[in-house]
């Protein structure tokens, strides 16, 4: 049992006034659903990423669905991606149908190898799905120009990724502008921006844009805001198969409030996680996390690497007993049970970096309220656990 309470927690998202009265406006105005407020929402996110269109929807899960649909993965087709990922990045692959075919993680790193990616082409390649995890870019660059050459769908899963850039043809670009073909975002509490929940689709292509609005409302062809806003009776149709995948107006006003604070936000993150680094280089065999010269991480998670005969459970509790949350390494989604059976998926090779990743890493608290003195207590409460060797594993 933890004896003390938690002073520090894993992640903590900034809402305040700002946030309530934008709210508040909403509910006074009668229309709370999908509305004015989403479209403004969407306009907003796409300016600030430099995307052509934007779609919000109610999470990234059913971003990442909508985005397999519109590239047309179906049943019997194959899409490459990671195991060292959320749940939601394959389960979104299965909801169509098709089969994750999972490659490794890069050595040092928590992002997928390109090098794997180009190996695991097949002729039932469909899609290449691609996650910048814990907010740090993945090579895109790489990946794209596989893409590209191989006729083959981009697909970025952006879950963590607002705010983040890659260096692109000489300048730094936001993830979310088309590098790939379609990238999705999530609004999840523990992410940087975040609506409740929530999640946007970001593209070039007005073809897939309207395929999204179509399929988030039901299929509808006439959406509630052009119906309830027309001068003459309209009826609406559906001639598709849709999905109910729509954010509220609610969720978009604290969304348009939160955008607004994006660039403070990253700042922020960005000056804790080099604190982190500073004081963790007189750590003994921790592995902080590594940023590519080409990649600037919103630093969504701070993972670090632990020396590998420690016990990752045992230092996250005696971390918990200091008061201090953390989170084990992103999980291995070919180890649970969901995709045991066969046929749930496939993976090329026994993915060593990514067990590697789940089972000798450790997220560290990282949020824009800490100041400077808790990433040291952090740190120091870490380095007197690993003291003498730290917690060994059995």
């Amino acid at each position: 049992m933890n004896a003390n309470p938690t002073l520090i927690p894993v992640a903590k998202p900034l809402l305040e006034e700002r946030e309530i009265e934008a709210v508040r406006r909403v509910v006074l105005s009668g229309w709370v659903t999908q509305g004015p407020e989403v479209a403004a929402f969407e306009r907003e996110f796409a300016a600030t990423v430099g995307a052509p269109f934007a779609c919000a929807v109610s999470n990234c899960t059913t971003a990442l669905h909508l985005a397999l649909r519109a590239v047309e993965v179906g049943a019997g087709d194959e899409v490459i991606t990671v195991s060292h990922s959320f749940i939601a990045t394959a389960n979104a692959v299965r909801y169509c149908g098709a089969t994750p075919v999972f490659v490794d993680i890069e050595a040092g790193g928590f992002n997928i190898d390109p090098e794997q990616v180009e190996a695991a082409i097949t002729p039932r390649t469909k899609a290449i799905l691609c996650v910048h995890q814990l907010g740090m870019p993945c090579n895109l660059e790489q990946i794209a120009d596989i893409g590209r050459r191989h006729r083959i769908p981009i697909i970025e899963d952006a879950a963590c990724a607002t705010g983040s850039e890659v260096f692109w043809d000489g300048k730094w670009e936001p993830i979310g502008k088309p590098h790939g073909d379609i990238a999705c975002f999530s609004f999840h509490p523990r992410k940087v921006v975040t609506t409740g929940d929530g999640g946007m689709i970001t593209t070039a292509s007005a073809a897939y844009d309207r395929k999204f609005r179509l399929w988030r409302q039901h299929g509808m062809d006439v959406s509630d805001t052009v119906r309830h806003s027309a001068r003459q009776v309209l009826f609406e149709s559906y001639p598709e198969l849709g999905f109910n995948y729509r954010m509220t107006d609610l969720q978009a006003a604290i969304g348009r409030e939160q955008l607004r604070r994006l660039p403070e936000l990253v700042s922020r993150r960005r000056i804790l996680a080099n604190v982190y680094a500073e004081r963790l280089a007189s750590v003994p065999g921790v592995s902080p996390p590594n940023e590519p010269s080409w990649a600037r991480s919103n630093w969504q998670s701070y993972c670090i690497g632990l020396p590998r005969a420690v016990s990752q459970i045992a230092v996250m509790q005696a971390l918990l007993d200091r008061g201090i949350a953390t989170r084990r390494g992103v999980m291995n989604i070919h180890r649970e049970l969901a995709y045991s059976g066969p046929g749930d998926c496939r993976a090329t090779g026994d993915l060593p970096n990514s067990g590697a990743a789940q089972d000798n890493s450790i997220m560290l608290p990282l949020y824009v309220q800490m100041g400077e003195g808790d990433v040291h207590f952090v740190v120091d409460a870490l380095a007197d656990v690993l003291a003498v060797g730290g917690p060994r594993a059995t």
